[in-house]
């Protein structure tokens, strides 16, 4: 079994902050693949489901834990002992101050940077569990933070978080198998939506610089999506999302 947990703080008043985007990351996937209603149990609130990846069946658990923010790791610890799990059966979707808006990074383990849920967790299961950082940007000033992070998206954020959250939902049963095959579907599912009128520009020009001219046979396209140049969308989308360098070694 795996089990989904995003990070946020109960309440409507809470709904929309950027604190919640974990909150925001499960539900998409639970409504996009057919999970049950919510149940209330081990302070949380529950949706049972299966995901399916390449023939693969298993059954999963979304959890929002309702303990508030800092004291997510006792819902966590909850389940684990309900269920007889280890820290590596959770993947835990949470906020994330020093990544851009709209980008992502997945790693096991590692420190909490500063963020209560994460501590939380560490202090009750122990870091070996799987973590999915979704950026929110910085506003630039510490003494910022916490009327940032307890505030509302802005129009301006809506596209972007939209766009990513239906991709974590389309790619979450690529979890099943590794968390780099989950970066890399996901990568896939935004590669269309790159800027396309950056896109639809290129081709226009290109048009008209081959208007005239003997064809040449097209180099082929680099795949690595990391490289300096990259020549695909799907690279595009890597490095949009993802950064240059995937190995994170942040603490």
């Amino acid at each position: 079994m795996i089990v989904l947990v995003g990070l946020g703080n109960p309440g409507e008043k809470y709904a929309r902050h950027r604190h919640n985007i974990g909150f925001m990351a499960v539900d998409a996937i639970a409504d996009a693949h057919g999970f049950g209603p919510p149940k209330s149990k081990h302070q949380g609130e529950i949706r049972e489901g299966f995901l399916t990846q390449d023939g693969a069946r298993e059954k999963a658990l979304i959890v929002k834990p309702q303990t508030f923010m800092n004291d997510s790791g006792q819902c966590v610890r909850a389940i684990a002992d309900f269920y007889k799990l280890e820290p590596g059966d959770f993947v835990v979707f949470y906020d994330e101050l020093d990544l851009a808006p709209g980008k992502l990074r997945a790693k096991i383990g590692g420190g909490a940077a500063g963020h209560n849920g994460i501590r939380s967790i560490d202090s009750h299961l122990g870091n070996e569990f799987r973590r999915i950082r979704i950026g929110i940007g910085h506003p630039g000033d510490k003494s910022k933070v916490s009327g940032y992070v307890l505030g509302d998206f802005s129009k301006a954020d809506q596209d972007w978080l939209q766009l990513m959250l239906d991709a974590i939902a389309k790619s979450a049963s690529w979890l099943l198998q590794d968390d780099q095959r989950f970066a890399s579907a996901l990568a896939q599912s935004l590669a269309p939506i790159v800027d396309p009128s950056r896109k639809d520009k290129n081709k226009k020009d290109q048009g008209h610089k081959n208007q005239g001219r003997k064809q040449k046979t097209p180099s082929k396209p680099q795949t690595d999506p990391y490289s300096e140049k990259p020549q695909t969308a799907l690279s595009d989308a890597f490095k949009s999302i993802f950064g240059k360098n995937n190995n994170d070694t942040e603490k």
